[in-house]
């Protein structure tokens, strides 16, 4: 009959060992959570690994222990407990509280003695006890029943100890391990031992003696006369340290082993401190109990209305006439791209018990059932609501349905309540708002080599997806609008977010016409003139090597070139960027090094990206457009990234030139006339700034002037590139450091140009100071349309985080107030288009810029819209200005 298992695990040991492996990781609040959330993933590992049928916590209380009587120095000189971990304790403490898990506690007493006395009363029970800790003292305690598991590379697994394996190890006895911290001393704990000896002398006499106690009266035997020596000169201290690092087994305490049952958490206070701690990808784990996708498949099985007949459409279109609003879940297949993936499964839900289900694939008269919902999707009285809806837009459009009215996106709605996470996905979602849990699509298809398709799902699998997946989303709406209201970001939201998807939408459908044949002739040149550097490079080094390995590229520069090494890394030399910018006078091969990588780069994700992602249908690129990522809320674009295209580099400005307007079309390319600096001077109401805005001034030329003492006549072109680092530096909050590192100047002098700057502008840093102070008082800072940026980093003890925190307070405000801007200028171009019936497309955003394929026929009528739709997208104490240019490809345009 197998035995009952225990797990006591050392809470000191392991949240110490969590919060030094992991990151600093802050909660909007200010919370630190680092510890707690390694201490909890290593505690649901050990729970799935071993399953205990008991478990408890040991923790250390702060009053003195025997030890410290007998010994004051005991544990003295022990580096004080950092802050951000202290605050942590208690944190987690609550978390086992609710887990349901037995803390073991006693004021006299370390941790590791209560883990002694119950590891010797579950021996005694005939239990199963494992020990979990990263203090391998916990050793002495191995027998037969009792394993330990020390905890090794950081907290990610564990080594298993039993008395074999540290025979293995240590070639002791468990209680000749105390033996060997009695002669080694622990410095941690200011365990004397004998100076001097280490771990393999230690060893080496326990092996020859048995014990200390039988060493202490055979000295004579010791053959080294100096390790003799020592030995009999410290003797009270062997007596000593054994007494110190012995763990009692015999605490006169009384254990009621019932207390120590693995039970079933307390569901609503563990979600509660896990929305708390933002732990929002382990909610799932917790929810309901068991896995409520079970309940929600059984349900799917009873409700799920499926059509499948065209009469079953007709009813469906007009249930959703009668409610008005429907949440959609599309699932696409049957193709490779934007235009042959055709819907392949529709989940929609008219009310939260009115959920259907249409297979493509098995309903006769495909054509006339998108025709009937056609007709009401476009209907602008439908109010569509979804999770991600641009994706659901897109995938409607191989279809020739065009969704008028997205009345609700769950998707965009908790980006904008908390910016800052890594992913929305709706299973996350569904475990914080609702306390279910709901299968992903990486649960439903897998992952890696084994991922299977949507197409290859059975009919009850997809059913059940969908039916998961709307019912959430319906119930999830009421849940995120509040949270909305409650921020205030209802404005944001309706006014810019949610219009935008279908902006987004558009312009991903679109696409961008490439020439493809320019792009081969650029994979020759660049293909020849990686070869040429390849070659000339091996000459300059003498050898032929893996020029894209930092390590060989260290070793030849660092220690046959004999270059100096600026910096070095866990792994060698550092070879990155800014290393080798700094060696470029050093030596001839290290410019070519920096052209190599510059050329290489391009043509892996330019030239042989872009080939590889060419429509075949279309024969054009169709990037995929995120409002997602970024906290500041600009937009990013993926696969491929053509807001990255390096285009200080002329070989990246060339590669513009491979994105060609379709025949009879052209370019038009606005862009904002330095828009950061502009919603500066509103926001700082800096007079000065205004002023030179106002009057239309070079504003580079004006700040070099203002920070040089010249007339502006007299600003040289070194004068003005200067002030427009400085300019540009200010609104990301730069340092002197990074200033001088820009500029090639000393930070002595770097630091005189900002302090003139706000000498200058001294509204500019009234701004700067009271932003920083708003953002640690509010704990966070806002746009001009209230979007909201957590700031935890404001409250860091570390400097280099506090100050990239203040940093950030400084610039998000402009840097998010230009990227509301630059999407409310989107949404007028967009919308004046549409309404105008005119053929001009916009189908590219890169930062501040927009561009718009038109017919030359509309070129002046387009322009007109653009200025417009661009210049009055906010109404600012300057005015919002843009620069127009043509082209018939985007080098030319720009």
């Amino acid at each position: 009959m197998a035995k009952d298992r225990i797990v006591i695990i050392d809470g000191n040991s392991l949240v110490n060992r969590a919060f030094y492996a992991l990151p600093p990781f802050v909660t909007k609040d200010g919370q630190h959570t680092n510890a707690i959330y390694g201490f909890l993933t290593m505690l649901l590992k050990v729970l799935e690994d071993y399953k205990p049928q008991y478990i408890g916590v040991a923790f250390d209380l702060k009053a003195p222990t025997f030890r410290h009587k007998e010994f004051t120095d005991y544990k003295a000189g022990r580096k004080k407990m950092p802050n951000e971990l202290r605050e942590q304790i208690e944190p987690l403490k609550e978390l086992l509280d609710a887990l349901n898990i037995f803390r073991i506690e006693l004021e006299g007493y370390e941790a590791d003695d209560l883990i002694g006395t119950l590891s010797k009363y579950c021996e005694n029970k005939e239990m199963e006890c494992l020990i979990v800790t990263g203090d391998k003292d916990a050793l002495q305690l191995v027998s037969q029943d009792v394993k330990v598991l020390i905890t090794r590379k950081g907290i990610s697994s564990l080594d298993i100890y039993d008395d074999k394996k540290l025979m293995e190890d240590y070639e002791v006895t468990p209680l000749q391990f105390i033996d060997l911290k009695a002669l080694m001393g622990d410095k941690s704990d200011n365990i004397p031992g004998v100076p001097g000896v280490g771990e393999k002398t230690a060893i080496k006499l326990v092996k020859q003696f048995e014990s200390v106690e039988n060493l202490i009266q055979n000295t004579h035997e010791i053959a080294a006369a100096k390790l003799r020596e020592k030995v009999e000169n410290h003797i009270q201290d062997i007596i000593l340290s054994k007494r110190l690092a012995t763990i009692i087994t015999d605490i006169p305490v009384e254990f009621d082993i019932k207390t120590l049952e693995a039970e079933e958490p307390n569901y609503e206070d563990l979600i509660g401190l896990l929305k708390r701690f933002e732990f929002n990808s382990l909610i799932s784990r917790f929810s309901k109990v068991e896995s409520s996708s079970n309940q929600l498949t059984t349900i799917a099985t009873e409700n799920l209305k499926v059509i499948d007949s065209l009469e079953d459409v007709k009813i469906l279109a007009d249930k959703m006439k009668e409610t008005g609003e429907v949440v959609i879940k599309t699932i696409v297949g049957g193709g490779e791209n934007i235009i042959t993936n055709k819907i392949i499964a529709l989940g929609m839900a008219v009310t939260s018990e009115d959920i259907y289900y249409i297979d493509f694939k098995g309903l006769k008269d495909q054509e006339k059932a998108l025709a009937l919902l056609k007709e009401v999707l476009e209907d602008e009285n439908t109010k569509i609501i979804g999770h991600d809806i641009k994706k659901e837009l897109v995938h409607f459009a191989p279809h020739q349905i065009h969704i008028n009215h997205v009345a609700f996106d769950t998707f965009i709605g908790e980006y904008l309540i908390d910016p800052a996470k890594s992913t929305y996905n709706l299973k996350e979602l569904a475990a914080i708002y609702l306390g279910e849990d709901i299968k992903d699509e990486e649960e439903l298809l897998g992952k890696g080599k084994g991922r299977k398709t949507f197409t290859d799902l059975t009919e009850e699998e997809l059913q059940n997806f969908l039916y998961q997946q709307v019912k959430v989303i319906y119930n999830l709406v009421p849940k995120i609008k509040e949270r909305l209201t409650e921020l205030s970001l209802e404005k944001l939201y309706y006014e810019v977010e949610l219009p935008l998807t279908e902006v987004l939408a558009s312009m991903e459908v679109a696409g961008i016409k490439v020439d493809k044949h320019m792009l081969e002739k650029l994979e020759i040149q660049f293909t020849d003139k990686i070869n040429q550097l390849t070659t000339e490079i091996y000459e300059l080094a003498g050898v032929e090597f893996n020029i894209n390995s930092p390590k060989q590229l260290g070793e030849i520069l660092f220690d046959k070139l004999e270059l100096p090494p600026l910096k070095k890394t866990k792994t060698g030399y550092s070879t990155n960027a800014e290393v080798l910018e700094k060696l470029q006078e050093k030596h001839e091969i290290i410019p070519k090094i920096l052209e190599y990588r510059t050329i290489a780069k391009l043509k892996s994700t330019y030239v042989d990206g872009l080939l590889s992602i060419i429509n075949p249908v279309t024969k054009r690129i169709h990037s995929s457009f995120n409002q997602t990522v970024t906290t500041t809320g600009r937009i990013s674009s993926t696969e491929p990234n053509l807001q990255n295209i390096p285009v200080r580099l002329e070989l990246g400005r060339q590669l513009r030139k491979v994105f060609i307007s379709k025949e009879g079309h052209q370019f038009i390319d606005a862009d904002y006339s330095q828009i950061e600096l502009r919603v500066l001077a509103h926001i700082s109401k800096d007079e000065n700034l205004i002023d030179a805005f106002e009057k239309d001034q070079d504003i580079h030329t004006r700040t070099a002037s203002e920070i040089f003492g010249v007339p502006v006549e007299e600003v040289t072109s070194a004068m003005r590139s200067s002030a427009k680092a400085v300019n540009f530096g200010i609104v990301y909050g730069i340092s002197d450091f990074g200033l001088g590192e820009n500029l090639k100047i000393s930070r002595v002098e770097a630091k005189k140009y900002i302090d003139k700057y706000l000498e200058k502008y001294s509204s500019v840093r009234n701004y700067m100071e009271n932003i920083i102070k708003e953002g640690k008082e509010k704990g966070y800072v806002v746009t001009l349309l209230n979007r909201r940026r957590y700031l935890p980093e404001l409250h860091s003890k570390n400097f280099n985080i506090r100050s990239f925190g203040e940093r950030m307070a400084m610039n998000t405000p402009i840097q998010g107030s230009a990227a509301d801007i630059i999407k409310i200028a989107m949404i007028n171009v967009y919308r004046k288009l549409k309404e105008e019936g005119l053929n001009g497309r916009l189908i590219l955003q890169v930062h501040d810029e927009l561009i718009v394929e038109t017919p030359h026929e509309e070129m002046e009528q387009v322009t007109e819209i653009i200025k417009v739709g661009m210049e009055s997208a906010m109404d600012l104490a300057v005015k919002l200005k843009i620069d127009v240019s043509y082209g018939s490809n985007w080098y030319d345009a720009k």
